[in-house]
């Protein structure tokens, strides 16, 4: 065994799929330490989808442990509609794609929960994966999970009718972020149903109809912003029945 795989630790409480969970402690605290530490309240724009200024990528960090960071990744489209391209968390990269591109940003990012980025240039990034030839793999592995992601949703759209689309998505983001309560498990992000129907490509009114008919199945829990899924499996059931 390498000294680099004997002291790799994949630690769970990075998020599966984020750039640090790929990472081990030391090249983790390398990372962040070149960059500019900022603390951002909920609502505040990290990136802005058209900024012409590539020149920096940031890190997304929890403020603390008991309140995980969140971020929506979001665009407008031509008929200047808005859709939710992901979910972003403690752990995630942004801002890397108008770079590697040499393109202005193709999406806007907002901070959904109070959070702390480190914000790196971007040639001092890249450099630093040079330097760490291997560190590449993680990035592109990162890269391809989200494109998968995306992927996924897109053929789901024109596959499923929304309860069924509604059922697989809230799985999937259960999966990757929940986290167990007592009456079930927390989908571990916050998103309301606006949101929810543009993640998979529905209208507002067909999420509520969607959201509804889950709970009356006793699949679902719900409040403000917050959703708990009652019986995982059962959901998941319902997804691939349809």
């Amino acid at each position: 065994m390498s000294d680099r795989t004997s002291r790799r630790n994949l630690s769970p409480r990075w998020p599966t799929g984020t750039l640090m969970s790929a990472l081990d402690d030391m090249e983790r605290n390398e990372l962040f330490g070149l960059g500019e530490v900022q603390r951002h309240e909920a609502g505040t724009i990290l990136i802005q989808q058209g900024d012409p200024r590539r020149d920096h990528v940031l890190l997304l960090r929890s403020i603390r442990s008991t309140s995980p960071a969140c971020a929506k990744v979001t665009a407008i489209l031509d008929n200047g509609a808005e859709a939710l391209l992901g979910i972003r968390l403690s752990g995630d990269l942004v801002g890397e794609m108008a770079t590697l591109r040499e393109m202005d940003r193709s999406a806007t990012v907002t901070a959904c929960t109070p959070l702390v980025t480190f914000k790196i240039p971007s040639a001092t990034f890249f450099a630093y994966l040079n330097e760490h030839p291997h560190l590449w793999h993680a990035l592109a592995s990162m890269i391809v999970e989200r494109l998968e992601w995306a992927n996924q949703r897109r053929l789901e759209f024109g596959a499923f009718e929304v309860p069924v689309r509604l059922a697989r998505v809230l799985g999937d983001l259960a999966a990757r972020h929940g986290f167990a309560v007592d009456n079930g498990t927390d989908l571990g992000i916050r998103l309301s149903q606006p949101e929810l129907g543009r993640l998979i490509g529905a209208k507002e009114a067909a999420v509520n109809n969607a959201v509804r008919l889950l709970k009356q199945h006793g699949l679902l829990l719900t409040d403000y912003r917050k959703i708990v899924i009652t019986d995982l499996a059962a959901l998941r059931a319902f997804g691939f029945a349809g």
